[in-house]
């Protein structure tokens, strides 16, 4: 299959992220508001259908990953159909989910009949109390149920995404290093970023990856670096050095992976995004709805990879935030 996504860098696109929704049945303080959220109107989402051509384009383009996120995508209705759609798109080797858990034990048996194999689980703390004080919802106990039934139908890999933030969720460190090695869950503690809808991130506020594997390390056990199998992943991974328990770390403020990026979005409102911090989008909605033919798809999704800047800047001066936050974005 030719590689039609390269910027000019170098860098080959492989790999689409896929927002379905911007709605979300929590309120985490990095991501959204707590109250009053304006969410875009049903009529302005991509159908599945659209979805489901997007991705098809994007296939013959050298699009092999796709990965559906939100908002939170399993309240979206009938997933499970888009699902099965995108499995059934030759070329398309590996389909993915990134989900807060809350309805992932009444959906994972149907998920997984779709196709399905694949499961990011966002849960950023394991004491119920510091739950709700970061998504100011309750839930915690559906989650961890959504783990353990996932686990049960026979998802594999299952990985846990833990947003690491100073002054918070240091207390979580330790109880999340626990449950790696009594779960066999892969959890991956990811650096708070600048995407909340407050514009209230500091880097003050990052809890760093280098911080993290230290008390692990102190209070738990050694923890030694694992090859990298795949040189785009952006999680750097490790495992105790008793070989029980694997910990991953992506560190998007501390260690940008800019490098050897190979994603690109798709909104659930059809705007092409090559950077999960870009600036400028690039509207697909527009062809799909004004009968634009594949090829027209297909050069916007070749010029937004094309425009793609070298790097997010977050630690450059003239770092600029989105105007989207992380949930109207998708994560």
């Amino acid at each position: 299959m030719t590689a039609n996504l390269v910027d000019d860098f170098g860098r080959v696109h492989n790999n689409l992220r896929i927002s379905v929704t911007d709605r979300c049945n929590i309120r985490c303080f990095y991501c959204m508001p707590a109250d009053h959220v304006q969410f875009m109107d049903r009529k302005h989402l991509l159908t599945f259908e659209e979805i489901e051509r997007c991705a098809r384009v994007a296939a013959g383009l050298g699009v092999n990953k796709i990965r559906l996120t939100g908002g939170e995508p399993l309240v979206r209705r009938d997933l499970h159909v888009l699902v099965g759609m995108l499995t059934s798109i030759e070329g398309i080797t590996d389909v993915g989910l990134t989900t807060n858990g809350i309805l992932l034990a009444e959906q994972a048996e149907t998920l997984y009949a779709a196709g399905l194999r694949r499961l990011n689980v966002s849960l950023d703390a394991l004491d119920p109390v510091k739950f709700r004080e970061v998504t100011r919802r309750d839930g915690y106990e559906k989650v961890v149920e959504g783990i353990q039934v996932a686990r049960e139908v026979g998802f594999d890999p299952i990985k846990v995404n833990a947003v690491a933030i100073r002054g918070v969720t240091e207390s979580e460190i330790v109880p999340f290093g626990q449950f790696a090695r009594e779960t066999g869950v892969e959890v991956r503690f990811i650096e708070y970023m600048p995407l909340d809808a407050d514009n209230a991130w500091e880097r003050d506020k990052v809890l760093f990856a280098g911080e993290i594997v230290r008390v692990l390390s102190e209070q738990i056990g050694p923890l030694d670096p694992l090859p990298n199998d795949d040189p785009t992943a952006p999680a750097v991974d490790y495992a105790f050095a008793d070989g029980i328990g694997r910990i991953g770390f992506i560190a998007s403020v501390s260690q940008p992976f800019c490098a050897s990026c190979n994603r690109f979005r798709l909104t659930a409102d059809g705007k092409l995004r090559n950077c999960l911090f870009s600036l400028e989008e690039t509207d697909v909605r527009a062809l799909l709805r004004s009968g634009s033919g594949d090829e027209a798809i297909a050069e916007a999704m070749r010029q937004s990879v094309a425009a793609k800047w070298e790097g997010h800047q977050i630690n450059s001066a003239t770092f600029v935030q989105p105007d989207r936050p992380m949930y109207s974005i998708g994560g």
